[in-house]
């Protein structure tokens, strides 16, 4: 029988889910099939529109080993699993004369554990088990959310804590569900056979696809327990976020809190001596962190080097004495140690990695105003980590729509412990970067106005002549405003000044679920919604709801930032340029993505305003430019006003 085309599987699949076939698909799907059948690695710069989901699912499958896709986010996950791919294999059933298995697979704590739920939580008061279900009263939210759990584990058949619908609060999850430290492993749990993260994991081996997250990626990578079954082919989608999810599992933490739950979960499992040990030493911490100023810490100060090292050791002899001593009058006493076991084997990780001061760890004092300070530690750098553990033994595919910052793929390659594209280093795996552009005609579809004239931003304090402009130009564009702001506290001052000045509606983040908000923004086009961070690359809402996107200023890092200010003095200790390789990139990536907001259909329309005059005017502003979408460019802010109003216009007559 001969091996079906590339070109037929793509066409039947985008018949299928009634798209349309684009050439940037075409060449992506092409480039994913070289590289699998090659064993190389690729990075995919794959516009909006492109239908780069396609662009790689059809060679995944086509090739009938298994693949592992890996995505930042939740909602491209469920999208994967629950409409492109089930379309894709029915598609592609006919003439591969096969029906590919897939799967989705997260972290344990994801699931519903039936051990906590029937048994109860290790309480830390006091010994034994705890029932959260008496505990809470019924009328309480919680006490709600934990009777609802309770019914969707008789019913579910995933226990996904995303198939709960409506969800439920982090708080009531947490009492039904285990991390892989706390869970018992299915051979000595009295529910390991009907667990629902072990049957996630054995249809995880049988799939020809796993859907996976970019943190289980991590855990997979950095702790060396494998999660993901054996694959030959690896798609990093969303591959501009993976950097800072492998940071973010990298990193460690300690607070006082923490060390005192720790605490109490031990003192019923080991001698007194031993426990107040661990006691004494959790007392000296916190004395330290209620002193501690936020900021990096180039070296460990002597009073926290000596809290440090006694919490280590004591930590060190409870986990010696947990494996020596059992007490059958504590109530399901595996749960209760392993709960208390994982807990002081945190404290003690983290304790001894401080301790040992490695060049390549970062050490910093981060204090909130309500929970107080915590001690932290990362990876000054995560790209030797990807190098080692990403690219050996298979074919790597990363794609996104913003790859190539400042035109070229060379820093996000970097940021992944890849050499310059076409240089071959030692170690270094070899790669090929391709640009399938987007089906959008951004220069007709799209204006860059950069209002050169404001004052330069400062650190703190309100900008009054921004905000004037900001109010000028939502009222030519009749509403239809995404505001991405640099930082909370400058959404909110401009939400509540033109709230009095406008008459259009002003949803702001924070005031409710980020789901909401997007609705009632999309559902009214007088509506503007200000948000930060999740705004700036979560927002997809094609049409005239969204004609205008504003940004207050680029978006650097904070100069306060332990970790970014690290990353840019190694770099410039190693003779390199740290403010364009770590500030100006991190301020490039998120600068393509909100600008990303603006044209999402081809019919969109718009404006992205970048109330910054350092865009226009300073030296780096080429850089940042380039990695924007390629719009109709302009610092005059009549023709913006003017545009603006056309665009209001015609959205008006079209009764929109």
């Amino acid at each position: 029988m001969t091996k079906p085309s590339l070109p037929d599987l793509l066409h039947a699949a985008v018949s299928a889910v009634g798209g349309t076939e684009r050439p940037g698909q075409v060449a992506m799907a092409e480039a994913v099939a070289e590289a699998i059948d090659d064993n190389t690695h690729r990075l995919i710069q794959a516009g909006t529109g492109t239908g780069k989901s396609l662009g790689y699912l059809v060679p995944a499958l086509a090739h009938g080993e298994r693949v592992v896709v890996a995505t930042a986010t939740l909602a491209l996950q469920r999208q994967l699993v629950e409409r492109d791919l089930p379309r894709t294999v029915d598609a592609l059933h006919p003439q591969l004369r096969r029906r590919p298995q897939f799967a989705m697979l997260k972290g344990r704590s994801n699931y519903l554990c039936l051990h906590r739920l029937h048994e109860g939580a290790p309480q830390d008061e006091e010994e034994g088990l705890f029932d959260q279900f008496e505990a809470a009263a019924p009328t309480s939210k919680l006490g709600q959310d934990l009777l609802r759990l309770r019914d969707w584990a008789d019913e579910t058949e995933t226990g996904d804590r995303d198939d709960l619908t409506p969800g439920v609060s982090d708080k009531a999850w947490s009492q039904i569900s285990v991390s892989s430290r706390e869970c018992l492993g299915a051979t000595k749990c009295a529910y390991g056979a009907e667990c629902f993260a072990e049957a996630a994991r054995e249809r995880a081996k049988l799939a020809d696809v796993v859907v996976t997250n970019h943190a289980l990626l991590a855990i997979d990578a950095i702790e060396g327990a494998p999660v993901l079954p054996q694959h030959e082919v690896l798609i990093v989608d969303e591959a501009h976020e993976l950097v800072s999810r492998v940071t973010g599992v990298a990193t460690g933490e300690l607070t006082p809190g923490q060390v005192n739950r720790a605490v109490k979960r031990a003192a019923k499992l080991v001698d007194e001596k031993t426990a107040d040990s661990l006691q004494t030493a959790s007392e000296s911490f916190e004395r330290v962190m209620e002193l501690a100023l936020p900021g990096r810490l180039e070296e460990v100060p002597e009073d926290l080097g000596y809290a440090l090292a006694a919490l280590r050791d004591a930590a060190r002899n409870v986990i010696s004495a947990m494996g020596a001593t059992r007490d059958k009058s504590v109530q399901d006493e595996d749960a209760v140690r392993k709960q208390a076991l994982a807990a002081v084997e945190g404290v003690h990780a983290v304790a001894e990695r401080i301790l040992l001061g490695s060049e390549y760890d970062v050490v910093w004092y981060e204090r909130h105003d309500r929970f107080g300070a915590t001690l932290r530690v990362a990876p000054l750098s995560v790209s030797g980590l990807l190098r080692e553990k990403l690219f050996e033994d298979r074919s790597v595919v990363l794609t996104s729509a913003t790859l190539k910052l400042g035109g070229d793929f060379n820093g996000v390659a970097a940021s992944l412990g890849l050499s310059a594209e076409g240089v071959e280093a030692e170690d270094a795996p070899v790669w090929k970067g391709l640009d399938v552009g987007s089906p959008f005609d951004y220069p007709k579809q799209g204006i860059l106005y950069v209002a050169k004239h404001l004052a330069t931003p400062g650190r703190e304090g309100t900008r009054g002549d921004m905000v004037d402009e900001l109010a000028e130009l939502i009222e030519a564009a009749g509403g239809r405003t995404l505001g991405l702001f640099s930082s909370m506290r400058g959404a909110k001052a401009a939400a509540e000044e033109l709230r009095g000045r406008l008459d259009n509606p002003i949803l702001l983040q924070g005031e409710e679920t980020l789901g909401e908000l997007i609705k009632a923004f999309a559902a009214d086009p007088k509506t503007c919604l200000f948000g930060t961070l999740s705004l700036w690359q979560g927002v997809d809402v094609p049409g005239p709801s969204c004609q205008l996107v504003i940004m207050d200023r680029i978006p650097f890092p904070r100069p306060d930032d332990p970790l970014m200010s690290a990353r840019q003095k190694s770099v410039e200790q190693h003779g390199g340029n740290g403010f364009m390789a770590v500030a100006a990139t991190h301020a490039a990536l998120l600068m393509a993505q909100g600008a990303g907001r603006l044209v999402r259909a081809s019919g969109d329309r718009g404006v992205v305003a970048v109330l910054d005059p350092r865009l226009a005017t300073a030296r780096y502003g080429s850089f940042l430019r380039a990695t924007l979408p390629d719009f109709w460019y302009t610092t005059d802010r009549n023709q913006a006003r003017r545009s603006l109003a056309a665009i209001d216009a015609a959205a008006q007559a079209d009764g929109k």
